[in-house]
């Protein structure tokens, strides 16, 4: 796994921009200089986080999001995990 985060992550396992491993890892978010805690989705490239917009619901029981735009900074909390490979003569 790089040590780079995707560029478009979602929490909402229905999205395609959804992925487990990534998640598990730990995201960190900085939007527009401030870390946030919040965000269910995000876009690098484009400029863009949602967060939940307080305890409202959609009709699907999911949270209402807001769009909001400005420069997004995204790291790993947690490095990579090293695959554990046995030396050859171990056997």
């Amino acid at each position: 796994m790089s040590d780079t985060p995707p560029d478009h992550l979602s929490t909402n396992p229905r999205s395609p921009h959804f992925d487990m491993d990534v998640l598990q890892r730990g995201i960190g978010i900085r939007f527009k200089g401030r870390e946030r805690n919040d965000v269910e989705e995000y876009s690098i490239s484009e400029g863009w986080i949602r967060v939940a917009a307080g305890k409202t619901r959609d009709r699907h029981g999911n949270p209402l999001t807001i769009k909001l735009s400005g420069p997004v900074e995204a790291w790993f909390q947690n490095p990579a995990e090293e695959s554990e490979e046995k030396p050859a003569d171990a056997e």
